[in-house]
C-alpha cells in the first residue's frame, strides 16, 4: 500500500474575503470556490475588490456583500445550516444533500452556473486503458460527498469496482484539497484524480496527466441560498438572481476580460498564479449558463444513492426555487 497524506484531517480554511467590518442586518454572505468553475462568483468578488462591484450595483446603498471562499461544497453546506451564509456558487451534489439532511428545509437552488469541466485524469505511466485497470489504484477527490467525489464514486460502482473503507476493495479514495492534488500527483502517491478546472488542465500542463473521462455536459456548479434568506428578504435574493443572469450574459459575451478577472480572482483567493493560456484552454470545457438541469440534478440523486451518501431515493422538486 502507498503510503498517502491523509490532508482530509486538516481543518477546512474559510475565507472571509472584502470584509465588511462588524456583521450588519444588511450584509449578504455570498460563497465561492476558487475554480473556473465558479466564474460568476470570481468575477464578482474580484470587481468587489477591485471597488467595481458587480452585484453590489443591484443592492441598495446600505447592504453589503462579504465573500466568502471555501475548498469544496459540503463546508459551505454546513454554513447554509449554521446560518453564516446566505447564497453560494456550488456542487450539485452538496446541494442536494442538504437539502436532505435539512428535510428539505433549508437549501434552495435558485438558477445554473456551469456544466462541464470536470473529469477523472491519470497518470499515462500506469497503463490505465479501461476502468479495470483501476484496481488497486489511489483516486483523489476534493471532498468526501462533494459532487467530484460522488461523481467518481458513482462511476467506480457502476463499473463494478469497490470502493476500499478500511479493509477490503478495488480502490482506494484520498480526499485531497485542489491545490493539493498536483504536488501529491508528482511524488506518485496519487494514481489518478476526479476533479475539476482549472485544476484538471494543471494536471494535464504541470504533471503530464491525461485525461480517462471528461464530463463534457454533467451539472457542475449552481446557485444556491439558505431557504430562511430567501423568505426573509426576498428582494435582496431577487436582485441577486437577477445580477447572476446579468453577469453570466456578459461572461459569454467577454470571454477575454472574463477569463482575465478569474485570473485575478482565484490568485487573489488561493494564492494559485495560472497562466493566461491554462485558464483559456480550460474555458473551452466549461458552459456558463443561468438555467437550471434539472435532469442532470437528478442524476446526482440516483449516484447519491448509489454511493450510500443517502439512503432512498426522494422527490428534489422543492428544492428548485422560484419567486
Amino acid at each position: 500500500m502507498k503510503k498517502t497524506l491523509l490532508f482530509g484531517l486538516f481543518p477546512i480554511l474559510v475565507l472571509f474575503l472584502c470584509a465588511c467590518g462588524k456583521k450588519s442586518a444588511k450584509t449578504v454572505n455570498v460563497g465561492l470556490f476558487p475554480n473556473v468553475t465558479h466564474a460568476q462568483g470570481v468575477i464578482a468578488y474580484q470587481l468587489s475588490r477591485e471597488g467595481r462591484g458587480w452585484f453590489e450595483k443591484y443592492l441598495p446603498e446600505d447592504c453589503k456583500i462579504e465573500w466568502i471562499s471555501f475548498n469544496a461544497g459540503p463546508s459551505a453546506i454546513n454554513s447554509i445550516f449554521g446560518g453564516d451564509l446566505d447564497m453560494t456558487y456550488i456542487g450539485p451534489n452538496p446541494a442536494i444533500n442538504g437539502f436532505i439532511k435539512s428535510d428539505g428545509k433549508s437549501v434552495r437552488v435558485l438558477a445554473g452556473a456551469a456544466d462541464g469541466g470536470a473529469g477523472l485524469l491519470v497518470n499515462p505511466k500506469l497503463g490505465i486503458k479501461s476502468p479495470k485497470d483501476f484496481k488497486g489504484k489511489i483516486i483523489g477527490t476534493p471532498q468526501v460527498a462533494n459532487t467530484q467525489d460522488v461523481a467518481c464514486r458513482a462511476w467506480l460502482i457502476a463499473n463494478g469496482l469497490k470502493i476500499n473503507e478500511g479493509a477490503g476493495g478495488d480502490v482506494e479514495i484520498l480526499p485531497t484539497k485542489n491545490p493539493q492534488q498536483l504536488p501529491i500527483f508528482k511524488r506518485g502517491e496519487m494514481d489518478a484524480a476526479w476533479t475539476v478546472e482549472p485544476w484538471v488542465s494543471r494536471l494535464e500542463t504541470e504533471a503530464g496527466a491525461k485525461m480517462f473521462f471528461f464530463e463534457k455536459d454533467a451539472v457542475t456548479t449552481v446557485l444556491a441560498a439558505r431557504t430562511e434568506f430567501l423568505n426573509e428578504k426576498p428582494e435582496i435574493a431577487k436582485a441577486l438572481l437577477q445580477a447572476h443572469k446579468d453577469l453570466t450574459k456578459w461572461i459569454n459575451e467577454n470571454p477575454k476580460e472574463a477569463q482575465e478577472l478569474v485570473r485575478k480572482g482565484i490568485k487573489n483567493i488561493s494564492g494559485a498564479d495560472f497562466p493566461q493560456e491554462l485558464i483559456a484552454n480550460a474555458w473551452k470545457r466549461m458552459k456558463y449558463t443561468s438555467e437550471i438541469n434539472r435532469h442532470g440534478m437528478e442524476k446526482f440523486v440516483d449516484d447519491s444513492f448509489s454511493c450510500g451518501f443517502i439512503d432512498k431515493k426522494i422527490d428534489i422538486s422543492p428544492l428548485f426555487f422560484k419567486f
